[in-house]
């Protein structure tokens, strides 16, 4: 969803409300959010995001419905009736949509498995090809590294992040959890769900004492890229099935 300026309304408004609630069940059930931390926001026009809240009834991310996903500017102002507060780190997902029009969903995570790489400065390497091509594309790329363990509550901070963060898609906050974007919901959180991937097996690799040499250009060259439906789509509706499975799936919205 490019940048418009435009304000999605009514169904369409409805419909990803719904998905960012599915978006945050998904982060929650497979542990990249525990307890009530963690946000997922989609722009909905020129200053305004629907983004994950918190209400008087909390009962955290792996149990999100609608009613929590919210329409905020990026004050912080705006659809917060029934004692519902907007994320403390909002100015996340509102600095980075200033700077990124290309980018319309922000993930803010806390996957256990990246916050202990990170402190542990084990490096993210590119050790893997096919077993996960997108994870291993994002090892090859450098996951750049934003080192202030802070909530980033201030504009100021998270325009820090953005510096550390440059133009890549996906950022480790140090000692505290990760923030990636997507031109989609469905590529933003597979995008988080991938760095999770890639965070365990350099963990694993480290825990067991072995360092493996990096993927060699000759293998790089076959990694395919296989398209946003593969990589991303697919993905997500696994995840989506999952949820059912673990009777976690919300029903789907009434438009």
């Amino acid at each position: 969803m490019a940048e418009t300026g435009l304000d999605v309304t009514g169904h369409e408004l409805e419909a990803l409300r719904h998905k960012v609630a599915v978006a945050c069940r998904i982060l929650g059930a497979r542990g990249l959010a525990e307890d009530v931390l963690g946000h997922v926001s989609v722009r909905v026009g020129r200053d305004r995001v629907l983004v994950r809240c918190r209400g008087p009834r909390e009962r955290g991310l792996t149990f999100t419905t609608p009613e929590d996903v919210r329409v905020v500017d990026f004050d912080g102002e705006g659809d917060l009736e029934g004692g519902y507060a907007a994320p403390n780190e909002l100015p996340i997902h509102t600095e980075l949509l200033r700077r990124r029009h290309d980018m319309s969903v922000v993930v803010h995570a806390h996957p256990p498995a990246v916050v202990v790489t990170g402190l542990a400065d084990i490096e993210l390497r590119p050790v893997f090809g096919a077993y996960n091509m997108p994870a291993a594309r994002m090892a090859l790329d450098v996951v750049p590294v934003f080192r202030r363990s802070v909530l980033i509550r201030r504009a100021e901070l998270a325009q820090e992040m953005l510096a550390a963060m440059g133009s890549s898609t996906v950022c480790v906050l140090r000692g505290h959890g990760v923030t990636t974007c997507g031109e989609s919901i469905e590529q933003a959180v597979v995008r988080a769900l991938n760095l999770d991937v890639l965070a365990r097996i350099n963990l694993d690799l480290a825990r067991v004492g072995a360092k493996p040499d990096v993927l060699p250009p000759e293998d790089v060259a076959e990694l395919p890229d296989l398209g946003g439906n593969f990589n991303d789509i697919n993905v997500w509706r696994f995840h989506v099935n999952r949820l059912e499975q673990e009777g976690l799936a919300l029903p789907a919205p009434e438009l």
